[in-house]
């Protein structure tokens, strides 16, 4: 079946459906990852945005239930330039195109992906649609120029969970023992259960399984729960997790933070959660032109000079001109110089914007999850 892929700037793209048949829209970005595709289409900070896959073959390996990163695929939509009809992996449970289609995820195929990621960095990511049969390629423009942008659109209430729950009751035993074969061991574990209260503004599973790993208990809430019910089970610390949107809107998540803050409870956030925090300590964050995503991401640890290799994802970032004089960044990535990792100077609290856990992507910096839990063990 063809497919079409209209961006508003009236730039369309003609391929085949890859996925399930219909029409979807979203923010159309891109990702430089080789590997990890499931993990991209179901991490939820991708909700509302069309991936665009810049490596050339997608789908090889196939998919395997123990690596996902929530209950299904959050992406708007999925972009390829081909398309493996083989999973050649004897962990996977199918093929690529039968999972997107299982899930009702629009994909398209044998398009230039090159080409229409020189379009993203050139003029920065743009609202688009796929369609797939006989469609009409300008009508598709049309469409992406009428829908709401990112800017100023809450997405953490749409995947965030209903109810608060205990990490370890719900966790999927297949993903734990997938990841406890292919992930690393940590250096070291909490001397005692240690409890974790962790806001889900979009949760990707393996952060959880990290926490875990490194022997703490993780209470996961809901975004909009009061801070006054996350301080009621006594937690040892704070996480604040990544998640989709933009995090200037999210005034509840904000003033909540800002409530935690106060607490003076060790506090760790990745991602939008890192962007939360930076909001309520002072700061402001803004959006880039193209954002960051891929597992090959450079960023600079300020303290010893050295370079970690990070996993990354997310369209906007801190501002560090806005940044209070007792919080300091940490960390800078080395492609435009934004900000990656602030810390409080007389507060256990810190955040980073890229994603430590390695899912996908490399373990340079899983030693954030053992400074998280150096913190609790001195309070």
């Amino acid at each position: 079946m063809n497919a079409v892929l209209a961006l508003e700037d009236g730039t369309w793209y003609r391929g085949l459906a890859a996925g399930a048949p219909g029409e979807t829209a979203g923010e159309v970005v891109f990702n430089t990852s080789m590997t990890g595709y499931q993990e991209v289409l179901t991490d939820p900070s991708y909700a509302g945005q069309i991936v665009t896959m810049t490596a050339p073959l997608i789908g090889n390996y196939g998919v395997a239930d123990g690596d996902a990163e929530s209950q299904a695929p959050h992406v708007a939509g999925f972009v390829m330039r081909e398309e493996s009809a083989v999973a050649s992996n004897w962990r996977a449970d199918g093929t690529l195109r039968d999972y997107l289609t299982r899930h009702n995820i629009v994909a398209i195929a044998d398009i230039d992906t090159r080409a229409l990621t020189r379009v993203l960095r050139s003029a920065g990511v743009m609202r688009g649609v796929i369609a797939t049969g006989q469609v009409d390629p300008e009508a598709l423009v049309a469409k992406a120029r009428a829908i709401p942008k990112m800017e100023g659109s809450d997405l953490v209430r749409g995947v965030t969970c209903d109810h608060p729950y205990a990490w370890r009751e719900r966790a999927p035993a297949d993903g734990d023992e997938a990841h406890a074969e292919f992930g690393i061991r940590p250096r070291v574990r909490a001397s005692r259960r240690l409890r974790v209260a962790a806001y889900d503004f979009g949760v990707k599973w393996n952060i959880l399984r990290r926490l875990d790993a490194y022997g703490c208990d993780v209470h996961v809430f809901p975004a909009s729960t009061p801070a006054k019910a996350l301080l009621a089970v006594d937690p040892d610390g704070i996480f604040l997790s990544n998640g989709p949107g933009d995090p200037a809107v999210l005034h509840y998540a904000i003033d909540n933070v800002r409530q935690l803050v106060q607490a003076e409870r060790p506090m760790f956030g990745i991602c939008l959660g890192h962007q939360i925090l930076g909001l309520a300590v002072g700061g402001s964050t803004f959006k880039l032109k193209f954002g960051h995503r891929g597992a090959n991401h450079p960023v600079k640890e300020l303290d010893s000079g050295k370079v970690e290799i990070t996993s990354q994802n997310h369209g906007f970032a801190v501002d560090p001109d806005s940044l209070p004089a007792d919080v300091r960044v940490t960390h800078l990535n080395l492609y435009d110089g934004t900000v990656e990792g602030f810390r409080h100077t007389s507060k256990p609290i810190f955040s980073v914007q890229y994603h430590p856990e390695a899912s996908p992507g490399p373990h340079d910096a899983d030693y954030l999850f053992q400074q998280f839990l150096e913190s609790m063990e001195r309070r």
